[in-house]
């Protein structure tokens, strides 16, 4: 029934109301046919209808209903104080319920009729009846179209900002699910190295310790990278402002380099060459891909060679992993689990897609991922 429209309103439209009953009850000069001393009356209740009409437009309509069936009865003829209707029809198709804003029009068409029957019934003007119903039917009907309209300009930029909130939580899930996939990335990796070139060191230490402690310059430094990558992630999600370089496939070799250095024979071939214009994207998915196949392969590695091959086409590119020592069990595993599946949220993100082939004990891994709109 009542709207929250705060005090300043309500004193304003208050103020309004005050000014508007005395100029139309004491400043204006009538004509009535009969009852004058009657007008101050229903301006007052008409500038009530005014002074609560964004309050509870509901309730305003009812006022102003009263005070023209009072005015009817007392056989007064129409006074300045009958524009304050406009307003309440106003107030009722922009800031009123459905029901509210219905009955506002049902009003505008009702009015129209009563006041043409009220004056060829008791005023005894036939002539000009027709006219005078359609001439205030159309002013009222006028400043219930404008209160619609405003109706309908508000629910559009309520739609708009309840869609721009939609976007931006979507943006923000999109963001945490990219960070996560990093995170996931750069951790599995990392530990994967870690862990083998832990095991490598444990059993190499008595016969050479050298190698141990080359083994541990590798973990340091692996781990060390990890952390600074862990860290950007988590800035990320504390600011979203802060953004870190992401990889490309400038720090592929470095890549490949850990694998090799975790003791898996891993043979690489590119051809064609890459392009100076692979978007930064691309690249991106690119490099993700890789990481966590040769991740999954030095996991389940047993001493067979791990094959990439990647060939850069214009407006597009082809990357195969193949781990020869996988196991059916191990790529089944994989195939479920979370690495697969980001793996083809990677390639899915930039438009390719992934195929994982884990048959005849070779876990085979193939990415195709076009750009530019070509294949």
């Amino acid at each position: 029934m009542f709207r929250s429209i705060g005090w300043i309103r309500i004193v304003v439209d208050s103020a309004i109301a005050v000014v508007f009953f005395y100029v139309t009850a004491f400043t204006s000069s009538y004509e009535p046919f009969m009852n004058p001393e009657f007008a101050p009356l229903i301006a007052a209740i008409m500038s009530l209808a005014l002074a609560i009409r964004r309050l509870t437009p509901a309730l305003s309509l009812a006022v102003a209903w009263i005070g023209a069936i009072v005015q009817m009865l007392l056989l007064l003829s129409p006074l300045p104080t009958n524009i304050a209707i406009f307003g309440v029809l106003y107030v009722t198709a922009a800031y009123g319920s459905r029901l509210v804003m219905w009955l506002g029009a049902i009003s505008s068409a009702l009015g129209a009729i009563a006041i043409g029957a009220y004056m060829f019934i008791v005023a005894g003007v036939p002539d000009g009846v027709l006219s005078m119903s359609l001439v205030a039917f159309f002013g009222f009907a006028l400043s219930w179209t404008g209160g619609a309209l405003v109706r309908a300009l508000r629910r559009a930029r309520e739609n708009r900002a309840a869609q721009e909130a939609a976007e931006a939580v979507a943006q923000a899930e999109h963001e945490r699910g990219r960070i996560a996939r990093d995170m996931h990335d750069v951790v599995a990796h990392s530990l994967a190295v870690v862990v083998a070139q832990a095991n490598g060191a444990r059993y190499a230490a008595k016969a050479d310790p050298q190698i141990a402690l080359d083994t541990l310059a590798t973990i340091s430094q692996t781990a060390g990278s990890a952390l600074a990558d862990v860290r950007m992630l988590l800035a990320q999600l504390r600011h979203r402002e802060a953004e870190g370089p992401q990889p490309t496939i400038a720090d592929l070799e470095p890549l490949f380099a850990q694998i090799r250095a975790a003791g898996v024979p891993l043979k690489v071939d590119i051809d064609p060459a890459p392009r100076g214009d692979v978007p930064a994207s691309v690249q991106l998915a690119v490099y993700r891909i890789l990481q966590e196949a040769l991740t999954n392969a030095l996991r389940h590695r047993s001493g067979g060679s791990v094959d990439v091959t990647m060939s850069w086409y214009p407006g597009s590119v082809s990357v195969e992993i193949v781990n020869a020592a996988a196991t059916e069990r191990n790529s089944a595993r994989d195939g479920l689990g979370h690495g697969i599946i980001g793996m083809r949220e990677r390639a899915a993100l930039v438009g390719g897609s992934l195929d994982i082939d884990p048959a005849d004990g070779r876990f085979r891994v193939r990415a195709r991922i076009p750009w530019e709109g070509t294949e």
